[in-house]
């Protein structure tokens, strides 16, 4: 099994997600810096966006070049289209239990947004990794969520429910299929997704349970495999259909978000960090971006 170790491309950030690679750049999200930055592969950081009290998530573009970022905690998608100020896109209110989080947006201008569905890290806190672990497998059902479809004009409804904590997604066959990390079900998730957005024909694509991965961040790769950030772990996989992994990736801290993108398409850049609660990630800046070429 090819192996791969990252380097350091960037540091001294509180907590990152949501990498996309556009213009040139991987952007991403730094949820206690409030701010939207980019990197180039030099390891030049500018910020982009900055939200103010607002925690920003998941990023993308619609088809018209205006971007969407998740405002986590008022529980919206965000609209900054060129020269105005942010916009209220979409209210998820209605469907996210907690903070709103990953979002992935489509050539269509579709977007798919995920959420905690309860709150994470008082649990956490209180419990522990292991205490978590131990209440799902005793009973699940206090800690599921719902993924929202958000159309090109601004409506919400839910795409698919019960999900155990829908994070990252990846568009495969041409948009036709999309797979969600369920992080607690330690499994990604395969829809049929149809001409107007909707999901259908739920199934298992990778589970990932032996493994021992809380698939957190992924992105796909033009060979039809799903790079994936380990939650509970520094290493990233490459995962096929079916769950046979075929790659690893060493990285220093534990993995949250991957991307892939550069010149060529092959460059994965890492979010790492030590830890993703709130009281610990937003006191120091310890996460890292990390980068290298598969």
């Amino acid at each position: 099994m090819p192996t791969h170790t990252s380097t350091p491309l960037a540091d001294q950030r509180y907590f990152c997600e949501g990498p996309r690679w556009h213009d040139g750049r991987f952007w991403f999200s730094d949820f206690y810096a409030h701010e939207v930055c980019s990197v180039g592969l030099g390891g030049d950081v500018r910020v982009e966006l900055s939200l103010g009290d607002e925690q920003p998530s998941g990023l993308g573009w619609l088809p018209n070049g205006d971007l969407l970022v998740v405002g986590m905690t008022t529980r919206q998608v965000l609209r900054r289209a060129a020269g105005k100020d942010l916009a209220v896109h979409a209210d998820l209110n209605g469907i996210a239990t907690f903070h709103a989080n990953d979002m992935l947006v489509t050539p269509e201008g579709d977007a798919y947004v995920g959420n905690f569905g309860f709150d994470l890290d008082a649990f956490l806190m209180a419990h522990g990794v292991e205490g978590l672990l131990a209440a799902l497998g005793a009973d699940p059902s206090p800690f599921l969520g719902k993924l929202a479809h958000v159309k090109l004009d601004g409506t919400a409804s839910v795409a698919a429910e019960p999900v155990l904590f829908p994070n990252g997604m990846a568009l495969l066959n041409g948009g036709r299929t999309l797979v969600v990390a369920q992080t607690l079900g330690f499994e990604l998730t395969a829809f049929d997704r149809a001409p107007d957005g909707a999901l259908s024909n739920r199934r298992v694509w990778a589970s990932l349970k032996e493994a021992g991965v809380a698939p957190d961040g992924i992105c796909a790769d033009e060979q039809g495999g799903i790079w994936v950030a380990n939650a509970l772990a520094p290493q990233v996989i490459r995962v096929e259909d079916g769950g046979q992994i075929t790659d690893t990736v060493t990285t220093s801290q534990n993995a949250y978000a991957c991307a892939l993108g550069g010149p060529q398409g092959r460059h994965l850049l890492v979010c790492t960090a030590p830890t993703s609660v709130h009281a610990l990630a937003a006191a120091e800046r310890n996460e890292r971006l990390e980068n290298v070429e598969i």
